[in-house]
């Protein structure tokens, strides 16, 4: 059995594919065509008996019929004359049953089609958000952006063009039995009929594939051309290159329309031809049959139905087979994503915390970007509501230590413990919950100041008080007063409608709105005008001694009041003490200093 499933998962990838996303629910599928196809079958061999009435009503002769005259012999032994009504009659019931039969299969695969993309969004989400940081920051954005939008609607298309195809095959499949049934001779040209069409398809499946994996490549450059021009829309209008990258963009479009076109191309040779072969193929069946294989009418007719049927929906399936490979290329992405999501998870561990209590710790840490060693020998021990500053030329490693830190990537070396507690031993997103993180950038959502700062809890009048207070921390709260809407203010994208300061406030509100123990702060205030930094500069030392603070400082102003100071140099710690005392021992730190004129 383990045999067999290997060769299937071998040279049938695909449906191994989607058999892990839908098991049993694809049989119940395939079962349906089956049933759809026989019912069809059993309603057409009802035709020889009636054309042979229409004749002569006196004289049946089921001979014809082969194997198939069990349908009139069911008949006979059920008491039920053979007249035309009957006939007519049981030809309605078998396609009546056919219609029940293909309205419950199109629901159900609609049903699986919807259970199918639900199951692959939901598990592409839960597969991004275990992600490693250190895996994330060097991965493609637009590809990520691509495969969980466009790449999973193309992928849905490849679902139903799939299935669609087996389907149809599994028709054919039934067809061709009951051809044996009949006249086995006129079956095996079925077979034959079918085999020869498929070497012209099969040239157009190959160049149909190729484009494919080219247009789902293209779409990802697209994607992440795309975020580029969002995010740096202001540089690009106010430096006047917007043009220059609009061409970038063109050129990219181009391209993909360019695919698009040569799979359109292939597919409408594919509908083109459908037809004439199919003619060809029906003149051909019965200049065989009546003058080189002594044919006779009847079986000839019921046998070209048959054929005519098996021969519409072989070429059905073939377009549908050509249309799944238009979009395999999608396939093969997301099965590399989800392959590259699941190898590069975030390893937790299952000790929570539910508060910060003692001290984080770092000893003989050291910290790799794949060759390149970033961090040396760190040791560190943060006591809890201490406030650390960590400063440092660029380069220096101070970023990348806060990252460790805040629990984003493991140590490549050492040991990093919270409140005694290993972080490979630690269930890292319990700690971070436990963390206020506020960057140089502030992240707001295009949405509400409410939901901005409440990230979209219920509002109720314990949230709204929350709510209140948090912003007046955050010393945003009088702004907001001022504005028409209050808290239910839209922020545009990126908050677009506040200013620097402002929406560095509102960021700053989200976290202390949180029940944290933590608060890291990276360049916070960086970018920020004198006068707004100085503002928030004060909301954060009233905070000082309520949390654990630790800020990554660029102007050195900011750190005058921290409780130690941390200098790093080449990605070392060099020394650790209060601001005076740093300027006093320190040179480099001094000239930094003297550099700022603080």
């Amino acid at each position: 059995m383990n045999k067999i499933k290997r060769l299937i998962a071998k040279h049938f990838t695909n449906f191994t594919y989607f058999y892990r996303h839908l098991r049993y629910r694809i049989f119940v599928a395939v079962g349906l065509s089956i049933a759809v196809g026989t019912l069809d079958g059993f309603g057409l061999s009802m035709f020889l008996p009636l054309l042979q009435m229409v004749n002569d009503s006196s004289n049946v002769d089921t001979d014809g019929m082969g194997k198939l005259r069990f349908l009139v012999d069911f008949i006979e032994d059920s008491g039920i004359e053979l007249t035309l009504v009957s006939v007519l009659a049981f030809m309605f019931f078998f396609f009546l049953l056919k219609g029940i039969a293909k309205y419950v299969s199109g629901r159900y695969n609609i049903s699986i089609q919807q259970f199918f993309v639900r199951k692959l969004r939901l598990k592409i989400l839960t597969g991004l958000s275990t992600l490693s940081f250190k895996k994330f920051i060097t991965s493609d954005s637009g590809r990520i952006q691509n495969t969980m939008t466009g790449e999973v609607e193309r992928l849905a298309k490849s679902f139903s063009s799939y299935f669609s195809a087996i389907q149809q095959g599994v028709i054919v499949s039934v067809y061709i039995v009951f051809t044996f049934f009949i006249d086995f001779q006129f079956a095996i040209l079925v077979v034959i009929g079918g085999f020869l069409t498929n070497f012209i398809y099969r040239i157009v499946y190959i160049k149909t594939k190729s484009a494919s994996k080219e247009l789902t490549t293209q779409n990802h450059e697209y994607q992440g051309l795309v975020l580029q021009q969002v995010g740096n829309f202001k540089y690009l209008r106010s430096t006047g290159t917007e043009e220059l990258y609009e061409k970038k963009l063109r050129n990219s479009v181009y391209q993909i329309e360019g695919s698009r076109k040569k799979i359109g191309f292939l597919n409408a040779f594919l509908l083109s031809v459908k037809e004439p072969m199919m003619v060809g193929v029906v003149a051909l069946v019965i200049i065989l049959q009546t003058k080189f294989l002594g044919g006779t009418l009847g079986p000839i007719l019921i046998s070209l139905l048959f054929f005519y049927r098996a021969l519409a929906i072989l070429l059905v399936m073939q377009s549908q087979w050509n249309a799944y490979l238009s979009v395999s290329g999608s396939m093969e992405n997301m099965k590399e994503f989800q392959g590259e999501l699941e190898e590069n998870k975030e390893t937790q561990g299952d000790q929570q915390i539910v508060f910060f209590e003692k001290a984080l710790s770092l000893n003989n840490v050291s910290f790799n970007y794949g060759e390149e060693r970033i961090l040396y020998d760190i040791n560190l021990n943060i006591k809890k509501d201490e406030t650390v500053a960590f400063v440092g030329e660029s380069g220096s490693g101070k970023t990348t230590l806060i990252n460790l830190l805040a629990g984003l990537m493991p140590v490549d070396g050492g040991e990093f413990t919270v409140d005694g507690i290993e972080r490979n031993d630690l269930d890292v997103h319990s700690y971070q919950r436990r963390i206020g993180y506020i960057t140089q950038e502030p992240v707001v959502f295009n949405d509400t100041i409410l939901n901005n700062v409440t990230f979209w809890s219920e509002p109720n009048p314990n949230t709204l008080r929350q709510f209140k207070k948090a912003c007046k921390q955050a010393a945003i709260w009088d702004f907001i007063q001022t504005l028409p809407n209050r808290e239910d203010t839209e922020l545009g994208n990126n908050g677009i409608n506040l200013s620097g300061g402002q929406k560095q406030r509102i960021s700053i509100a989200r976290e202390l709105y949180k029940d944290i123990d933590i608060l890291i702060m990276d360049e916070a205030t960086s970018a920020l005008d004198s006068e707004t930094e100085k503002s928030i500069k004060k909301n954060i030392e009233n905070l000082k001694g309520q949390y654990t603070i630790l800020v990554v400082a660029h102007r050195l102003s900011t750190i005058k009041n921290a409780d130690r100071v941390v200098f790093m140099e080449n990605g070392q710690i060099k020394d650790i003490g209060r601001y005076e005392e740093l300027v006093d021992r320190a040179p480099k730190f001094k000239k930094m200093v003297e550099l700022q004129e603080v």
